[in-house]
């Protein structure tokens, strides 16, 4: 039986916000902006560079405005933010984000310990961003938490994760991110999760979002490429641990899922060897090994 792959595909690299985050050392706006600099100097045309959330909850982002700022932008390239409220998208027009982020959850538990709402109440609460954001003809992405495991309730049905994609792609989301937050799901309950979501958002209105906690992401990716997915987040050098595994790894590398796109003759529009350059660079501004398996292989060949 013959497989078809997509040709091309788009990453979105998530390392300036997603990754960076849960980072308890300070970093310097100059580091998160030579980042982003070095990472589209590598061809990658989606950077989520910030999130206007409450610097309270989150201080590693506090300086996002800055961010925004101070970054020099390439022509072609989004240059994205997480906007959770309408302060938060108020703060990110401001400076001039090309696009936002919404995110909501599959999981009541994780919904409620996470932003403190249910499900429900959150999706409402996104819809004054989403009215604002068409009004300033800004696109808006969103994102679905636990859409495998919960860290709280566990697995997690496929049409719960179904329900909450259709309700975001509804209000406007132009695009769907399904995020395996803990990294517990395999090819077979991705598979079916996937199967079940594409029903109701069809899969050019999909992206994955998959964390490599159990050694999967890549392997999920690939099934998700199987069911016409071509929009993969992932992590330059693999920056984001998961906070609910104390010392797993968090975010698919990026370096990993481009060589496993070039062995697949799919195109991306990236330089392997200037990302993973990208890495090396957050991964000793932060004192740490560059957690990319192809860039730890390629860069001891050098």
């Amino acid at each position: 039986m013959s497989i078809f792959y997509p040709k091309q595909v788009h990453i979105v690299e998530v390392g300036p916000r997603d990754g960076l985050q849960n980072e308890k050392q300070a970093i310097d706006t100059s580091i998160k902006v030579a980042l982003i600099e070095k990472l589209t100097e590598a061809g990658v045309q989606y950077v989520e560079s910030g999130s206007f959330v409450n610097p309270k909850w989150v201080p590693q982002m506090a300086g996002s405005e800055a961010v925004f700022t101070e970054l020099t932008r390439v022509k072609g390239v989004t240059y994205a933010a997480l906007t959770p409220n309408l302060q938060g998208f108020e703060r990110a027009l401001s400076v001039h984000v090309d696009e936002v982020a919404i995110f909501a959850a599959a999981s009541e538990t994780f919904s409620q310990k996470n932003i403190n709402c249910s499900i429900a109440e959150s999706i409402s609460r996104f819809e004054p961003v989403i009215a604002a954001a068409s009004e300033h003809n800004i696109p808006v992405r969103g994102y679905i938490s636990c859409v495998a495991g919960c860290p709280y309730e566990g697995d997690i049905a496929s049409e719960a994760v179904a329900k909450v994609a259709a309700q975001l792609s509804a209000m406007g989301c132009y695009e769907v991110s399904l995020g395996d937050t803990i990294g517990t799901g395999s090819a077979g309950s991705v598979s079916a999760m996937l199967d079940k979501v594409i029903s109701a958002v069809p899969a050019d209105k999909l992206a994955v979002h998959f964390h490599d906690t159990y050694g999967q992401a890549l392997t999920n990716i690939f099934v998700a490429l199987q069911k016409g997915i071509s929009v993969i987040d992932s992590s330059v050098a693999g920056l984001g641990g998961c906070p609910y595994a104390k010392g797993a790894s968090g975010n698919v590398a990026t370096e990993d899922v481009v060589y496993m796109l070039n062995g697949l003759n799919i195109h991306t529009g990236i330089n392997l060897d200037k990302l993973i350059d990208a890495g090396n660079f957050i991964s000793a501004a932060l004192g740490r090994d560059n957690q990319s398996k192809v860039a730890r292989a390629l860069i001891s060949k050098r």
